[in-house]
């Protein structure tokens, strides 16, 4: 952290992931410690490579402001991984009140009696976790063998990937087909003791009109055996 009268900057330096054809970002915490409104410009030697938002702004009082910047994507990468460029970042007194849209660049003109504080910070390239992309060409001192080998081996390692990632789905569709089979199952048992049941529903229904039916016949055969007895007993008296 960079402490000044007016605002104070973290980190002094701003770090870039670098990587080949991918931007990259980082950012700066302003603080105003002051009681006062503070402007700020954000400068750099390189303005075509990198956006900073916002560039230019007020800080109010006992409060922070955070200003990201942002590296282009870049098509090679400079020797060694150093980078020359530079970041200038002015603050200045502003009228009470003050805001973004008031802020010009007079304001940061340097005249006698002004202050215009000033931190330069400079550009530090962090190689990032990822490894860069296959350029088109081999570079010189590569093997064809040694690319032909290792794009195997990424083959390979996308196959693996590939597989395990199917495995599961191959286990869950065999789950799926099972459960569907035995909800069918279970479907078709269910109809199947249903039907049952009416069959047995209907079975009893005719039983018993057989059993009522045959109780009528046995009554009437009494009657007739007990109306010729009766009959046979009275012609003989």
């Amino acid at each position: 952290m960079v402490i000044g009268d007016l605002l104070s900057v973290q980190p002094t330096e701003l770090k870039f992931p670098f990587e080949l054809r991918r931007q990259s970002s980082c950012s700066m915490q302003l603080t105003n410690k002051t009681e006062k409104y503070v402007a700020f410009k954000v400068k750099t030697t390189n303005p075509r490579k990198y956006c900073v938002r916002p560039n230019s702004g007020i800080v109010l009082p006992r409060s922070a402001c955070n200003v990201t910047v942002t590296m282009q994507a870049q098509r090679e990468a400079p020797p060694d991984m150093q980078c020359k460029d530079k970041f200038l970042l002015q603050s200045v007194v502003a009228p009470d009140g003050a805001t973004s849209k008031d802020v010009t660049p007079e304001m940061f003109n340097k005249e006698p009696g002004k202050v215009v504080e000033e931190f330069k910070l400079r550009v530090i390239y962090i190689p990032a976790n990822r490894p860069s992309p296959v350029p088109e060409g081999s570079e010189e001192g590569t093997s064809p063998r040694a690319s032909i080998h290792e794009n195997g081996n990424q083959n390979a390692s996308f196959e693996d990937v590939s597989r395990s990632l199917e495995e599961p789905k191959g286990e869950s569709s065999k789950a799926w087909s099972l459960i569907s089979r035995l909800t069918e199952e279970k479907t078709a048992a269910l109809q199947k003791n249903q039907k049952l049941h009416q069959e047995l529903e209907m079975m009893r229904k005719e039983i018993s009109k057989s059993r009522a039916g045959g109780f009528s016949m046995l009554l009437v055969v009494l009657i007739g055996i007990l109306g010729i007895l009766i009959g046979y007993f009275i012609k003989r008296t």
